[in-house]
């Protein structure tokens, strides 16, 4: 059995966040399953300098590039990737899902998702196969699923553009996560909620042992 786990980059302010991506690959790994990483090959939004938190003006960086970081080079793109091989998918967070994955961070509820990334996760959602976005990557769940249960933890603004694309949201603590049975939904707020990392894996390994409860044997 193999998962996929779909990256946007390297830093919680441009990218993938980073404890966030390594906690769910760590709960995989313990519970003896395959992954595979996949990120779209594409420039980045912009590029942050995570020591100042200012944008780097005249930097670009590519997030299949930066991705391949996490993953120790063991990354494809995800326009290569077939639905049929993989079981389930996760999604962790960090503003890259916001900014590369999706324009959610600049245009809220009228954003839509990378069409490479959408493509694949409309493909697993047609397939029946989990899936769990972590953070505030379920921003990009209403464009995938509809109407859904999810939750980003309690944040009011971000909810209710969750609500306005036709979502359902859930107010959840971090050690928690929201399961959409209909869809093989799993949300967990992770550092949207969480203050450091040990709360953070709390939700994060819950919300993948949960996700990885629904695959069906096969």
């Amino acid at each position: 059995m193999k998962v996929a786990v779909v990256l946007s980059g390297c830093g919680v302010f441009d990218g993938s966040e980073i404890h966030e991506s390594v906690i769910t690959l760590l709960a995989l790994s313990c519970a003896g399953v395959s992954y595979q990483c996949m990120a779209p090959n594409i420039h980045q939004a912009h590029v942050v300098n995570h020591l100042t938190g200012q944008i780097a003006d005249g930097e670009s960086r590519n997030v299949l590039v930066e991705s391949a970081r996490i993953a120790r080079g063991d990354i494809i793109d995800i326009a290569t990737a077939n639905c049929h091989d993989y079981a389930a998918v996760f999604f962790p967070g960090g503003f890259g899902a916001a900014k590369n994955l999706s324009d959610f961070a600049f245009n809220g509820n009228a954003c839509q998702v990378q069409p490479d990334v959408l493509n694949f996760a409309k493909a697993m959602a047609a397939a029946n196969k989990p899936a769990c976005y972590i953070c505030i990557a379920p921003t990009l769940v209403p464009r995938i699923y509809g109407h859904a249960q999810l939750t980003i933890g309690n944040d009011q603004t971000t909810a209710q553009a969750i609500e306005d694309m036709g979502g359902e949201h859930i107010d959840c603590p971090v050690q928690e996560f929201v399961i959409d049975k209909n869809h093989k939904l799993v949300t967990t707020p992770a550092y949207m909620l969480a203050q450091n990392i040990a709360e953070a894996a709390a939700g994060i390994e819950a919300a993948v042992g949960a996700t990885l409860a629904m695959i069906e044997p096969g």
